[in-house]
């Protein structure tokens, strides 16, 4: 069973295993250890504090190379970018670094790791009701491969079925908006 669900946390992102997550920021640290259970970011943003008004504004994401491409990566003021290095404690890399104008906090939502199934006591694989038939099928599957071999591409396929449907409703249902940045042609 704690196979499946890392198959599962593999199948990103579950909706169900996210969770906001916040760091004070140190001027002059650009990177911060995350919990191990933390797999992946979602949304990451940064709010503002200085004197009594308060601001939150959205981080890019930046790949390994651009990260790395960054000529010097001690520069502070407020951070715009981050870099998810995803190692088994997960780090976050900062840029720019965070200076000492303000206060600043980082917000996180991340998809988190579920608990492991424990047989002693019972404990309850951690996913939600939409997902009873996915985790059953896909635990059916798995136990074909050595129990059942002649089963196992049937049981493959309700896996598959069932992962697709419980997939399909874990997600937001927002609009997707797309404009274009025109600003500069018009100076």
């Amino acid at each position: 069973s704690n196979l499946l669900q890392v198959e599962f946390s593999n199948l990103l992102p579950n909706l169900w295993l996210s969770e906001t997550y916040t760091a004070a920021l140190t001027q002059g640290t650009a990177t911060y250890t995350l919990p191990a259970r933390l797999i992946a970011p979602m949304a990451v943003y940064l709010t503002t504090t200085s004197g009594s008004t308060s601001a939150d504004r959205i981080l890019t994401p930046i790949s390994t190379y651009e990260y790395a491409a960054l000529p010097v990566k001690t520069t502070q003021g407020p951070p715009t970018s981050y870099w998810f290095d995803r190692q088994e404690e997960p780090i976050m890399h900062l840029w720019p670094v965070p200076d000492g104008n303000a206060t600043y906090t980082l917000n996180m939502r991340m998809v988190s790791q579920p608990q492991d199934a424990k047989l002693p006591n019972g404990h309850t694989p951690e996913f939600p009701y939409r997902f009873l038939d996915a985790f059953t099928a896909g635990l059916a599957a798995r136990l074909a491969v050595i129990y059942r071999a002649e089963l196992e591409d049937k049981r493959k396929a309700d896996a598959e079925r069932a992962w697709n449907i419980a997939a399909t409703q874990d997600q937001e249902d927002v609009p997707l908006w797309v404009a274009p940045l025109i600003g500069g042609y018009y100076r």
